[in-house]
């Protein structure tokens, strides 16, 4: 089995803050972390890895150099080799220009680790939410896709995906090889022990740029991207409501009903 998971590191959004002279996000000093629904991602291929122990996990990212720290936090929890996609010309890129690199990237990467049967992303980033970036791949390498996954067990030549669904969850069975997105599933993802951490730190991670893989530069970069952010702003902060806290429960429900009377909403 040979699995490839898609990561990417982002700022930790609890700690993110708006300049109000600006209205843009304040990056400085603000930490980054593996994208959690990629974490859990990863979890779920780790643990088909678990009952499968000859499948190869190879962890793929997009982003600047210090993205390999991120890689390696995935090295340490599951991953057996990691690859990043590093390139000037992929600066400002949007989902649609991201997804086209990656899945250039992915073909020149199973040309060095083989085809990979499925390829498990995060539901979204949460610097972004804008969960498109895995389904483009699928449609870039005009693979099957289940997305919102909490669960996925392989079963022979398909693998089984228990979907989350507005009114419950689905069961799905795809054939491989597929994309598959994964959103935030009943368990939480595993801790590296010190002996992967020390691995980890020592793994050798390559850089693919534009220059490895065939790619056409028109599609990629500002230029590839029509997607175009006009404004960014802070809503403003609406006023306190006002709390009713009477003796009793039926003696604030006896002021609010006057309140609301009094201004005329009943």
């Amino acid at each position: 089995m040979n699995i490839l998971v898609c990561v990417k590191q982002v700022p930790d959004t609890t700690e993110i803050k708006i300049d109000p002279v600006t209205n843009t996000l304040i990056r400085s000093g603000v930490p980054s972390i593996v994208n959690p629904f990629d974490a859990y991602a990863l979890e779920i291929a780790a643990r088909i890895k678990d009952v499968n122990p000859d499948s190869k996990i190879v962890v793929l990212s997009m982003g600047p150099e210090q993205a390999k720290a991120a890689l390696k936090e995935c090295l340490a929890v599951g991953g057996n080799k990691a690859y990043l996609v590093s390139d000037r010309v992929f600066g400002g890129s949007d989902t649609l220009a991201t997804s086209y690199i990656l899945s250039r990237a992915i073909a020149r990467v199973e040309e060095l680790e083989g085809k990979f049967d499925i390829i498990f992303c995060g539901k979204q980033a949460i610097d972004g939410d804008t969960a498109q970036v895995g389904p483009e791949i699928a449609e870039h390498l005009d693979y099957p896709q289940v997305t919102c996954a909490v669960e996925a067990v392989v079963e022979e030549s398909r693998v089984r995906v228990k979907q989350e669904a507005e009114e419950g969850f689905h069961m799905i069975w795809v054939k491989m090889p597929c994309v598959i997105t994964v959103t935030k599933p009943s368990f939480e993802p595993r801790y590296p022990s010190v002996k992967t951490k020390m691995a980890a730190n020592r793994a050798d991670i390559p850089t693919l740029t534009s220059a490895d893989f065939t790619i056409d530069l028109a599609r990629v970069g500002l230029k590839g991207s029509p997607t175009k952010v006009v404004k960014s702003f802070t809503p403003p902060c609406k006023s306190c409501g006002v709390k009713i806290q009477e003796e009793s429960d039926e003696a604030s429900a006896l002021q609010l009903c006057r309140m609301l009377s009094g201004a005329h909403i009943i």
